[in-house]
């Protein structure tokens, strides 16, 4: 026997409205509701609980709610059905509330259910609650469109699979918040690896070529800037580790990709004195090349380029034809371009042409100009000639107008750490500022020499400004994996946080310069776990910056403008208090796990609506693997199972065996001689130990 639409909805209602108001709605049950699971709708039903939906019948569609909490009531007049003998005295009986959040509107589209956030009207008091069933349920959660990427199931929604869009995830930005042990690493590893095997089954089913499509990796790119190591042990295979030590993928951030603000944090320079010294000699540095085993046909662009702005401007103020001895001076100036244009062309050898023009130009310039009573006056029509024919060489050394720019003090330019020191020590001297610039000089002297140090920052890396972001951020179509962990858990504490600034800063403005090229962003994710330790607040009034406050300054900018070239931020933490507010207020997508703090529970109740706090009540009591999922990737706050992880795909984070290693059900075999020689850098004499 079939049962109308009426007689269904009547087996589903638990009761009805009683309070409404913007931001929250108060039902009554009914006295026949269940107390825990729902018989009366043909099949055994979960009833309404924290956090769970109900559905409030109006004509526009079902109203989705959820709740907030449920209670009991004392009432002396208590609806009784069937009665009507006034004679009898009503005694004191308990009666059940619960109080839900409005969410959005559910409406039948044909045999299907589609839910779209928000409503356009209010109940009216008396409306029927009703229990949802899993087809409502599943439409609820399961709603919004490109859903792409499956992170887990809902516990609440008949265990929905719930999904998301990656543009909406990691597109504006995603903080994943909890505490030590709530399954907050084993989230961002999830969410990465999870991405890229849908993006890998899409790629599978539009080429259609079955598992051989599998092995090409997708053109996605994240970079994991990992503290304390966990990340390499998933991503060693799929990707690239980059840490101190290793001698296939050593971590190499070369002082020369430093800009001047992160040089000038790392010496403490003095706005006053130092800093003004500092960027001079940078700007040196920058447009000087002190590498002597540099390829020759680039020392001679860089050389034919510097003679060639030098010759415009002395034509520009008339120094040629000028009173003396300013005729005299360009005529000097000449004869030293001669003779280092005549032994640049000694090192070409004979059967190269390219400088003839310039010297015999420059030679008969010389010739007309010696003798007993010698004049050194030019025309202006000499002197042309003289810069087309540098102009002609320039060309064919492959320079550009875009060569003859200055750069100024944050170009990545490549230049010797020690030439730096030696100029800035000169540069003091000359301007009669040595002893500001004393503790600066020591300060940058100790930096050099430090053996820890060298390996990561040293003048001895043979690395190109293209060889860097081809190895960091990835190379054409993703070749060489889709993720780079840079493994941060060795790297000297005087300079992590100038590291973690150059590696995020280098992303990106690479980015912003493919936009600029290419008219399209490039989408790349940048992971910084441990958030609270590199992305914390700052007094932004001291006068000069630490290397933590420019640090932080970075990934503010990034929140502030990477969705527009195309980099996404996935932060971790389990300290959001102690975060830039800058930094939260720009991600739109939150995952949080078990947060128990009283400080931090307080900031992210400031984060979302008052209308979803009393969602957020639920977040000291949530057990591992469980997060809730709010923002702009979720159509919905939802309460979210994560997906399971296999071993070797969770991060190496898991607590310590206390038990197992005392009571030696697990082996731990020490040798300290091992440990030395990895600390001391000396080759060890024997084969590293397994423990168990």
């Amino acid at each position: 026997m079939s049962i109308s639409p009426v007689e269904h909805s009547a087996s589903l209602r638990i009761g009805s409205v009683e309070f409404v108001s913007p931001d929250e709605i108060k039902v009554g049950l009914d006295l026949e509701a269940p107390e825990g699971i729902a018989a009366n709708a043909g099949i055994p039903r979960s009833f309404p609980r924290i956090n769970s939906y109900v559905l409030i019948a109006t004509e526009a569609g079902h109203i989705v709610a959820q709740v907030e909490w449920i209670a009991v009531e004392r009432s002396p007049f208590p609806k009784r059905k069937g009665f009507q003998d006034y004679g009898l005295v009503d005694l004191p009986f308990p009666l059940r509330k619960m109080r839900v959040n409005p969410l959005g509107l559910l409406k039948r589209d044909g045999a299907k259910f589609t839910f779209k956030r928000g409503i356009h009207g209010f109940p009216s008091v008396g409306e029927p609650v009703l229990i949802p069933t899993d087809d409502q349920l599943r439409a609820i959660v399961e709603s919004g469109e490109k859903r792409r990427v499956k992170i887990g199931t809902s516990p609440m929604a008949a265990n929905a699979d719930v999904c998301v869009d990656p543009d909406r995830l990691f597109g504006r930005h995603i903080a994943v918040l909890g505490n030590t042990g709530s399954g907050k690493s084993c989230s961002v590893a999830g969410l990465i690896q999870w991405s890229l095997a849908a993006a890998k089954e899409e790629i599978d089913r539009k080429t259609g070529l079955g598992i051989e499509a599998g092995k090409r990796y997708p053109n996605a790119r994240f970079i994991i800037l990992d503290p304390n190591g966990e990340y390499a042990k998933v991503f060693k295979d799929s990707g690239r580790v980059f840490q101190v030590g290793n001698d296939a993928n050593p971590l190499q951030v070369p002082l020369w990709l430093w800009n001047s603000a992160e040089w000038c944090s790392f010496t403490q320079a003095s706005s006053k004195a130092q800093v003004p010294l500092l960027k001079r000699a940078l700007r040196a540095m920058r447009n000087e090349q002190f590498e002597l085993s540099e390829e020759l046909n680039i020392r001679i662009k860089r050389f034919l380029g510097t003679i060639l702005i030098s010759a415009s401007h002395e034509r520009s103020v008339g120094s040629p034809w000028g009173s003396f001895p300013k005729p005299k001076n360009f005529f000097e100036k000449l004869c030293k371009w001669l003779e280092s244009t005549e032994f640049l062309q000694n090192q070409l050898g004979a059967n190269d042409v390219r400088l003839n023009n310039l010297t015999t130009k420059l030679t008969s310039y010389k010739n007309a100009r010696q003798g007993q009573y010698p004049t050194y006056d030019s025309t202006i029509g000499e002197i042309t000639e003289i810069i087309d024919e540098m102009s002609a060489a320039f060309a064919l050394f492959g320079g550009t107008d875009n060569d003859l720019l200055p750069k100024n003090e944050d170009a990545p330019t490549k230049f010797s750490g020690n030439v730096f020191v030696n100029y800035l020590e000169a540069l003091a001297q000359e301007t009669g500022n040595e002893q500001y610039v004393e503790f600066l000089l020591a300060r940058i002297k100790t930096m050099l020499a430090d053996t820890r140090m060298k390996g990561i920052i040293g003048d001895e890396i043979e690395m190109s400004l293209r060889g860097w972001l081809e190895s960091y951020i990835g190379n054409d179509s993703a070749q060489y994996g889709c993720v780079t962990v840079i493994d941060l858990s060795l790297v000297p504490a005087d300079i992590v946080h100038i590291v973690t600034a150059v590696v995020a800063r280098m992303s990106f403005e690479a980015l912003q310069r493919y936009r600029k090229l290419h008219g399209k962003s490039l989408p790349t994710v940048l992971v910084m776990e441990e958030a609270h330790t590199f992305i914390k607040r700052y007094k932004d009034d001291s006068e000069s910056q630490s290397a933590a406050s420019i640090c932080c300054q970075v990934f503010e900018k990034i929140s502030r403008e990477g969705r527009k070239f195309g980099l996404g931020l996935m932060i971790s933490s389990q300290r959001p208090s102690e975060l830039s507010p800058t930094v939260l207020s720009q991600c739109n997508t939150f995952l949080l796990h078990r947060v128990s703090n009283d400080r931090d529970q307080e900031l992210i109740h400031r984060l979302v609506p008052d209308n979803l706090r009393g969602l957020l009540r639920e977040l000291p009591s949530l057990p591992s693997q469980q997060a809730i999922l709010l923002g702009w990737a979720s159509e919905l706050p939802i309460l979210v199972r994560m997906n399971d992880l296999e071993d070797h795909e969770r991060p190496q984070s898991d607590d310590p065996d206390f038990w197992e290693v005392w009571s030696r059900t697990k082996e731990r075999r020490l040798d300290w001689d091992q440990i030395v020689s990895d600390w001391q850098q000396s080759a060890p004499s024997h084969d590293n130990n397994q423990s168990g």
